[in-house]
């Protein structure tokens, strides 16, 4: 990664509905420099560039004024091409990437701190190939317990104190087993297919109810869904009942700590009579 400093006019365009942006890369001037600048005031959304020659810059201001978000992800489209991604710094634009963002599902993060709002800048490479409508990517701010929960993806197993913490902050807590586990080296990823007994909470629908269908003989209705986790985790199928939790991206699940739920029990249970738990969770 490293840093140019790029003049440039701006032409402010702003966001119909404030979260996502689709739109020409033109601001109709004939100054190469000029570059195309979009705010958009959601903590999550996406832009859908078509690009005949110039640049754009990204702005994003959440109104959420109370919020602190520490870590900025963005996920390029699908047919990434011919473009660069950077994120500017006090004016400095430090480059992200350019082809290898083609990776399917590929997703970017870094940390947003500072008195600045984070800004995203893509520029067409001068002999890019590029497409009317192949430049784009989603993006999500992630506030400091979210940023911290993708963290916990580091392959080592999660400390008594991290689990106690994950059951209070973690998008999604489930209940189940795992069925299969794939891999996929392009995006360097591994899926664990999983079936819940009990869902105890979601930020959004990854996992979907099956009703007639039981986890365990005599157990009721089952969740499934599937959870990633990187590849460099070399994650194995396993026996028993685990619990799963985790942080969300992009409509993905992202396993954060997964211990087997008897030794949850054990180490909740202690924490409860010490009280040490850090929120109450249901036992039933």
């Amino acid at each position: 990664m490293f840093g140019i400093l790029l003049p440039f006019t701006l032409a402010l365009h702003c966001a119909a509905d404030l979260c996502n942006w689709t739109g020409s890369g033109s601001s109709g001037g004939k100054d190469s420099r000029t570059v195309l600048q979009v705010r958009l005031r959601c903590t999550a959304g996406s832009v859908r560039g078509v690009y005949p020659g110039q640049a754009l810059r990204v702005v994003l201001e959440p109104n959420l004024a109370s919020a602190l978000h520490t870590t900025v992800c963005i996920q390029p489209s699908g047919s990434f091409h011919g473009a660069s991604v950077y994120v500017e710094r006090a004016g400095v634009l430090e480059l992200l990437g350019t082809e290898e963002l083609r990776t399917p599902g590929r997703v970017l993060c870094l940390r947003a701190d500072g008195p600045r709002r984070p800004a995203i800048y893509l520029q067409v490479n001068p002999q890019g190939d590029v497409h009317p409508g192949t430049v784009g990517f989603r993006y999500e701010l992630l506030s400091p317990n979210q940023s911290q929960s993708l963290k916990q993806t580091s392959c080592r197993p999660c400390t008594d104190i991290e689990l106690l913490m994950a059951i209070c902050n973690s998008d999604f807590v489930i209940r189940g087993f795992i069925n299969t586990v794939s891999h996929d080296p392009e995006r360097q990823t591994s899926v664990v297919a999983v079936s819940g007994a009990r869902l105890y909470w979601q930020r959004s629908g990854v996992f979907e109810r099956e009703l007639g269908t039981a986890a365990t003989p005599g157990s009721g209705p089952s969740w499934r869904g599937q959870i990633h986790t990187p590849l460099r985790c070399h994650v194995k199928p396993g026996g028993g009942e685990f619990l799963f939790t985790g942080s969300e991206h992009f409509g993905e699940a992202w396993l954060g700590c997964a211990p087997r739920y008897k030794d949850f029990l054990s180490l909740y249970r202690a924490a409860r009579a010490a009280r040490l738990n850090s929120c109450d969770f249901p036992l039933n």
